[in-house]
């Protein structure tokens, strides 16, 4: 099936760009189609703009990549997720890139988990910008993706979609690792813009033979 992605903002379309480049079938979900078409056109033909729900039903993986405060609205706007690979891109941003909202004890991964009966959610797509979801190429080596979620198939599937595309994915586990890697995303956001370090950078992992 296709991959099912809600939201058509910088991360969203950087994501499609790189599954489509891939060879791979793209759903855009948005409330308002008609306000993203002229934005969503230069993709061509292998994706599809539908409404959110018919987004939703279009793919058995489906991608947030929406503002934080949009996510409960979508996780509880489905009775039952019926089994989905529902993938949070998304992070708790405090007002101003301030911080978190959310964290320490939870993270907006486990909490959507709570909210979306029947998905089975996976963090990723989170840590880096949507210019390095869009070209994850770098002459020293890929960029790092970090994965964690609780059900092995999903994170297994995730991962393999974030290697598709040009990422040194790592397998983080449990969901609850994403109490890190919503930090670890916050940490790319203050070298990028409070730092002045730009967004042409991303974090990697060295490793010794």
């Amino acid at each position: 099936m296709s991959i099912t992605i809600l939201g058509a903002g910088n991360v969203g379309l950087a994501l499609a760009r790189s599954f489509i480049r891939k060879g791979e079938t793209v759903v855009l979900g948005v409330p308002d189609p008609d306000k993203y078409r002229a934005a969503v056109s230069e993709l061509g033909d292998a994706v599809r703009l539908l409404p959110t729900g018919e987004a939703i039903a279009a793919s058995d993986v489906v991608i947030l990549a929406v503002p934080h405060a949009a996510v409960a609205g979508i996780a509880t706007g489905l009775a039952d997720w019926q089994g989905r690979i529902l993938v949070d891109a998304t992070n708790p941003l405090a007002p101003g890139l301030s911080g978190l909202s959310v964290g320490t004890t939870t993270s907006a991964a486990e909490e959507l988990a709570r909210l979306a009966t029947g998905a089975r959610v996976v963090k990723a797509f989170n840590t880096t910008g949507a210019e390095n979801m869009a070209d994850p190429a770098y002459v020293g080596g890929m960029p790092v993706m970090p994965v964690c979620g609780d059900d092995a198939d999903a994170r297994q599937r995730v991962l393999a979609l974030a290697s598709l595309i040009g990422f040194d994915a790592i397998d983080c586990g449990p969901l609850s690792a994403a109490r890190y890697l919503e930090p670890f995303a916050m940490l790319w956001i203050h070298l990028a813009i409070r730092q002045g370090h730009g967004r042409r950078f991303a974090f990697g992992i060295l490793r010794r033979d």
